[in-house]
C-alpha cells in the first residue's frame, strides 16, 4: 500500500512578498513567494488553483449560512404536517444524532488531508477510483439540486405578493443576481456568508421569541400551550410520515459537510477546521430542533395553510400563527426574513456544487474544461455551469412551486444519504490504512468521537434512510413518477 503522507498543500504560510508571475495547474497566477508557491494578488495563496482565502470566523459562519436557508420556515410546516410535531422532532433529532457522527468523521479526514474536493477525493484514494467518480457527480448533483430549490422557493416566498413578475421572472432575476455574487471570489464569498450568517441567527432567534409570545398569549390574548400535541395529536401518517420526514430533515441538515469543501481554501484548516466543525454542528442542531419545536406549538399539524405536495400556495407556521393571533400582515415580516435569508443559501449551493465539480475535473473524473481558474483562483466555468443546471426550478411553470419542492427535496435527500454513507466507509478505510503503515492514533491532528461505533452508526442509518426515503412510493397505488423521483 503506498505510504500515506499529508499533502504538501498542508504549507499556507508566506514567509516573502511575491515577485515574478508564472503559470501553475492550468491556472495563471500573479506570482510565487519564497518557496516557489503560487500567490494572488492580495497575498493569499493560490494552491492547486483555488485561493486559500478563508479565515477562521469565515469557516464559524458558513456552514450555519449555507444549511439554514429561507426554505426552513416553510419546511418546518412540512414536517408537523407530514409526521406530526413530535414525529418530526424525532426525526431531526435521530438525522442531528447522524450528522454529529458524519461531521466527526469529516473532521479526522479533513484536517489530516485538507485537498481539493475533500472527502470525494478521499473516497477515490481509500475506497477505489470508481467510488470516488460516482461519489463525486452524486454530491455536485445533490448541491445542484439545492440550487434549483433555492430558485423554486424564492418563486414561492415572492408568490406570496400580487405582482406582475411571474415566478420564472423571479427565477430568471435572482439566478442572474446570484451569477455575479458568485464570481466575486472566495474572500467576497466569506464576508458575505459571514455577515449574511449573523443576520440569518439574528433572526431565528427572533423567531424563537415570537413563537413564545404567540404561544404564551403574550400576542394575540390566548394561551395555547400544548394544546395542539393533544389535538390533533403528536404524529401524523405513520412511517410513511416518518420517511418524508426524515428526507426533509436530510436536505436541511445537508450543507453541515460543506465545511469539509471549505478546507482547500481555508488559510489554516488544521487549526480552524476542528473549531468551525464543532461550533456550527450544535448550532445547526439547536436552530432545527428549536423551529421544529416551536413550529409544532404554534399551529396544528393538519392546517390546511402548512406546505405539501399539494399545495398552491402555502404559509409559514409562524405566518399562520401570526394571523390567527390577529395580526394580518405578518406574512410580508417573514417574506422579508426569508427573502434576506435566502441570499446566503444560493451562494453556498453554487459555492459548494462548483467546487465539486471543479475536484471532480482535477482528479479527471469530469471534463478537465472544468478546472481551468482565473488568476485568483475564481473557477468560472465550474460556476456557470452548475448555476445554470439550477434552472430546472423553472419546472414549476408546468407545475406547481409546491410540486416542484416535494420532487427537488426528495432528489436531493436520497443523495444526501448516499454522500453521508460514503464519507462514513471512507473514514473506516482511512483508519485501516493509517493504522497499517504504523502511525499513532495519538498523531491525528484531529480524533473522532467514539470511533469506531459513530462511524459504523453513520453507514447503517444512512443506508437504512436511503431505503425508507422512497417507501411511500409503494403505498397507495404505484406511479411512474413518484418511482422515478424517489
Amino acid at each position: 500500500m503506498e505510504k500515506i503522507s499529508a499533502p504538501s498543500s498542508d504549507r499556507i504560510d508566506v514567509d516573502e512578498r511575491p515577485a515574478s508571475s508564472t503559470k501553475i495547474h492550468d491556472v495563471t497566477v500573479v506570482s510565487e513567494d519564497a518557496h516557489g508557491t503560487a500567490v494572488a494578488d492580495n497575498g493569499n495563496i493560490i494552491d492547486d488553483g483555488l485561493q486559500r482565502g478563508l479565515k477562521n470566523r469565515h469557516l464559524q459562519m458558513i456552514a450555519f449560512g449555507g444549511v439554514v436557508g429561507a426554505s426552513i420556515w416553510y419546511g418546518t410546516g412540512s414536517a408537523i404536517a407530514y409526521s406530526g410535531p413530535v414525529g418530526a422532532l424525532i426525526s431531526f433529532i435521530i438525522v442531528g444524532v447522524d450528522v454529529f457522527f458524519v461531521m466527526q468523521s469529516l473532521g479526522e479526514m479533513s484536517t489530516l488531508f485538507p485537498v481539493q474536493g475533500a472527502f470525494i477525493e478521499l473516497a477515490g484514494r481509500f475506497i477505489d477510483p470508481a467510488v470516488g467518480f460516482s461519489l463525486g457527480w452524486n454530491y455536485w448533483y445533490t448541491w445542484v439540486t439545492n440550487i434549483a430549490n433555492d430558485y423554486n422557493n424564492i418563486s414561492l416566498i415572492l408568490g406570496f405578493w400580487a405582482t406582475p413578475v411571474p415566478s420564472y421572472g423571479w427565477i430568471l432575476i435572482f439566478w442572474a443576481l446570484f451569477q455575479g455574487t458568485s464570481l466575486l471570489g472566495i474572500v467576497f464569498y466569506g464576508e458575505m456568508e459571514f455577515w449574511l450568517a449573523a443576520w440569518k441567527l439574528f433572526t431565528v432567534l427572533g423567531g424563537f421569541l415570537v413563537a413564545i409570545l404567540v404561544n404564551t398569549g403574550a400576542i394575540g390574548g390566548e394561551y395555547i400551550g400544548f394544546r395542539y400535541w393533544r389535538d390533533p395529536g403528536v404524529i401524523a401518517n405513520g412511517i410513511n410520515g416518518f420517511g418524508k420526514t426524515f428526507v426533509l430533515a436530510a436536505v436541511y441538515y445537508a450543507g453541515t459537510e460543506m465545511l469539509a469543501m471549505t478546507a482547500a481554501e481555508s488559510k489554516n484548516p488544521k487549526r480552524d477546521l476542528p473549531s468551525a466543525i464543532r461550533q456550527t454542528f450544535w448550532r445547526i442542531l439547536i436552530i432545527f430542533i428549536g423551529l421544529v419545536f416551536f413550529a409544532g406549538i404554534i399551529v396544528p399539524y393538519n392546517s390546511p395553510d402548512l406546505l405539501t405536495a399539494t399545495s398552491k400556495t402555502a404559509l409559514s407556521p409562524w405566518t399562520i400563527a401570526l394571523v390567527n393571533a390577529g395580526w394580518g400582515g405578518a406574512g410580508n415580516l417573514l417574506n422579508v426574513v426569508m427573502i434576506t435569508a435566502q441570499f446566503s443559501s444560493v451562494n453556498s449551493a453554487i459555492y459548494v456544487a462548483s467546487r465539486s465539480l471543479v475536484a471532480l475535473a482535477h482528479q479527471g473524473r469530469a471534463p478537465r474544461f472544468f478546472a481551468k481558474t482565473t488568476r485568483n483562483g475564481i473557477p468560472v466555468r465550474a460556476i456557470v455551469f452548475s448555476n445554470t443546471l439550477g434552472l430546472i426550478a423553472l419546472l414549476n411553470v408546468a407545475s406547481s412551486p409546491a410540486k416542484v419542492f416535494g420532487y427537488l427535496i426528495s432528489i436531493s435527500g436520497a443523495a444526501t444519504f448516499i454522500a453521508w454513507a460514503f464519507i462514513g466507509i471512507t473514514h473506516l478505510r482511512l483508519r485501516r490504512a493509517w493504522v497499517l503503515q504504523g502511525y499513532s492514533i495519538d498523531d491525528l491532528p484531529y480524533k473522532a468521537l467514539f470511533y469506531p461505533y459513530g462511524t459504523w452508526f453513520v453507514v447503517a442509518l444512512n443506508l437504512f434512510l436511503v431505503f425508507i426515503s422512497g417507501y411511500s412510493v409503494f403505498i397507495g397505488g404505484f406511479a411512474v413518477v413518484d418511482f422515478v423521483e424517489k
